[in-house]
């Protein structure tokens, strides 16, 4: 079949369909759909969405004024001796860790030097509906050449991330760490490891591999499995699996010493790849989960899909141990290592024992009494549908491809159970945008999350206050997935 142009062929597609759709585009996409006949979609620049930003900037009024500068532009970067062509942020891989405390005003211009238009999203922040950065959703997408400036108030503290929201530019490079600290909250821990996971190709990019899995070639879907994930544990084989942007063979090393405790924010920013982590002769105590905090588990290994954030702390000994991600599945790993003192670093195969039984999942995790979401009823459940198959490799949710849609809709001071169907035979890291949700749970017990991994057959209900109005999109994390169409608008009505 003839190669597809390789910059950003998804996104062609969605402006042949928004132009075909026979519906008037007045600014925003999402914001136009008329839900019934008496209501509709409350817009991302709307009063009600400029007044949750004015309500944070009361709720902080100490807030300080943060700037950074990123800049997006084509490099060469060396991967364990293999000169990669990427899209980086400030020419590093991954980008630039963003370092920001609660209620600071955030402002963060964004160059795009791109050869393709972008945009910037701010991973699990309940940020106002504007600044979300989801290319005709809630912005026009930023042109090659042209400049955006960001301007947020984080809410909450934790471990969050930012990366590009156009389709196939992530797994370029476009992804970097986002750390709210709390000031009025002493640190409990001596150092801190801030561990970027993400899967790498080598010599291809990701809209060709998407050509590829579209056309069903075997060598885009060989096959894969993991009792962990259900079935199917992904599309994609890869070369290479980095730990902040370094293979096995050309190790990222952390450093402490022994007895320090030490807090490990796991952050999976990879296309396709789930990981289990563990750090080799330790265990480890998950703290929180998305951001949020969890009552403390003790765990060997952690499963971590695409989009989601682990804290653990781990009391160090004595010496160099290993911090292995397996990919899920793939046959491979990620791996860094961790030395407190003299010794000699382990091979980068190697398979600690805390990997061999079951990893730790959110049916472990409690939620935290301060994180707990009030018991109540819902207002409205709302019914999200994942389907589709490798072949035909088509995905969707409720039997519409995205940019295709039926919006699921919420008036503002509602509490919503959205509650999402897997039907297929892969798991899926499903997503929400704006807001954290709690897994469902009678006894309100649920950890809060913003990313969470719908196992094959499996019903998945989140709870949600309905407290950030606007246009938000909720989708699968593979990146794949989300390209061919597992999306649709969780969508603010008036």
């Amino acid at each position: 079949m003839p190669r597809r142009p390789e910059l950003d062929v998804q996104l062609s597609r969605r402006q042949a369909l928004r132009l075909g759709a026979g519906v008037a585009l007045l600014g925003f996409a999402g914001a136009c759909s008329i839900t019934d006949g008496t209501a509709s979609a409350v817009e991302p620049d709307s009063p009600q969405a400029r007044a949750f930003a004015e309500a944070k900037a009361r709720q902080f009024p100490l807030g300080k004024r943060v700037e950074f500068d990123l800049r997006a532009a084509p490099e060469e970067v060396d991967v364990g001796g293999a000169r990669c062509a990427a899209w980086l942020y400030d020419g590093q891989l991954p980008g630039p860790i963003l370092r920001v405390n609660v209620g600071d005003r955030v402002r963060v211009l964004f160059r795009n030097r791109l050869p393709a238009e972008s945009t910037v999203h701010w991973h699990g922040i309940a940020i106002r509906n504007y600044m979300d950065g989801v290319p005709d959703v809630t912005q026009p997408p930023i042109p090659a050449g042209s400049e955006f400036t960001y301007d947020f108030i984080p809410p909450d503290p934790g471990t969050y991330w930012y990366h590009t929201h156009v389709d196939l530019q992530r797994g370029r490079g476009l992804y970097g760490a986002l750390i709210v600290d709390d000031p009025g909250a002493p640190a409990d821990w001596d150092a801190e490891f801030v561990v970027v996971l993400s899967d790498w190709l080598i010599g291809r990019t990701p809209p060709q591999v998407f050509d590829d899995l579209r056309s069903s070639t075997t060598e885009a879907t060989p096959e894969m499995t993991s009792p962990a994930l259900g079935g199917d544990a992904g599309d994609v084989v890869y070369p290479m699996y980095l730990v902040n942007g370094k293979p096995p063979v050309d190790p990222t090393t952390f450093m402490a010493r022994p007895g320090q405790h030490v807090v490990v924010r796991i952050i999976n920013a990879s296309d396709d790849t789930a990981f289990r982590v563990a750090l080799g002769d330790h265990r480890m105590t998950v703290t929180h989960t998305d951001g949020f905090p969890v009552e403390p588990v003790d765990t060997d290994s952690v499963l971590i899909g695409m989009g989601e954030r682990y804290d653990a702390t781990v009391v160090m000994r004595d010496g160099v141990f290993p911090l292995v991600a397996k990919a899920e599945g793939k046959g491979a790993q990620a791996f860094a290592l961790v030395r407190t003192g003299a010794g000699c670093p382990p091979n980068p195969t190697v398979a600690p024992d805390e990997l061999r039984g079951q990893p730790l999942t959110i049916a472990d995790l409690n939620a935290a009494e301060g994180a707990r979401l009030p018991t109540r009823e819902p207002d409205t459940t709302l019914l999200a549908t994942l389907g589709g198959s490798m072949d035909p490799y088509n995905w969707m949710i409720n039997d519409q491809a995205y940019p295709e849609y039926t919006p699921l809709t919420v008036r503002e001071g509602q509490r919503a159970r959205l509650v999402y169907t897997n039907t297929t035979a892969m798991y899926h890291p499903i997503h929400l945008h704006g807001h954290t949700f709690a897994v469902s749970r009678a006894d309100g017990s649920g950890p809060r999350k913003d990313t969470v991994i719908v196992l094959p057959g499996q019903t998945l209900a989140t709870d949600i206050e309905a407290n950030n109005p606007g246009q938000w999109i909720t989708h699968c994390h593979n990146d794949y997935h989300l390209a061919a169409g597992m999306a649709t608008i969780f969508s603010y009505v008036s």
